[in-house]
């Protein structure tokens, strides 16, 4: 008959699994992270991809039109580069569209897209009738 130690610990726990400690706040289940609001650059990206395959082009078509390279086109479509007023009007132009077409488009977008986030509440928002758009360099 051998007599051999087991190799193995035994664990005894002090207090029950999942039990918290006397005096200890109660746990909370973790909260989503809240949305952000999504960048410009993406929102005008959207509006240049969706206006391009709305007419059915190439994104080479429109990048040779616009006299932008495709890469960088197809960066800005992706909200990857931050594009100058002078790339946008460009892009814009070749899809038959102004600056200021391509800018209230997204400024359209990124209302809809912000009265999800903010529940209804547009804290420190303007309540004036005016619908405009201001943007500064």
């Amino acid at each position: 008959m051998s007599n051999h130690l087991s190799n193995e610990a035994r664990v005894i726990p002090l207090r029950p699994h999942g039990a918290r400690p006397a005096g200890a706040p109660p746990r909370q289940a973790p909260q989503a992270p809240a949305g952000k609001e999504p960048l410009w650059r993406d929102l005008v990206g959207d509006v240049l991809r969706r206006e391009r395959l709305a007419q059915e082009r190439t994104l080479k078509d429109v990048a040779d039109e616009a006299r932008i390279s495709m890469p960088y086109l197809s960066e800005v479509e992706r909200g990857r580069k931050e594009a100058s007023s002078e790339v946008l009007a460009a892009a814009a132009h070749a899809l038959g569209l102004n600056l200021g077409d391509l800018l209230a488009r997204a400024q359209g977008e990124l209302t809809r897209v912000t009265s999800r986030y903010a529940g209804g509440s547009r804290r420190g928002v303007s309540t004036s009738s005016h619908d405009g758009m201001c943007l500064a360099a």
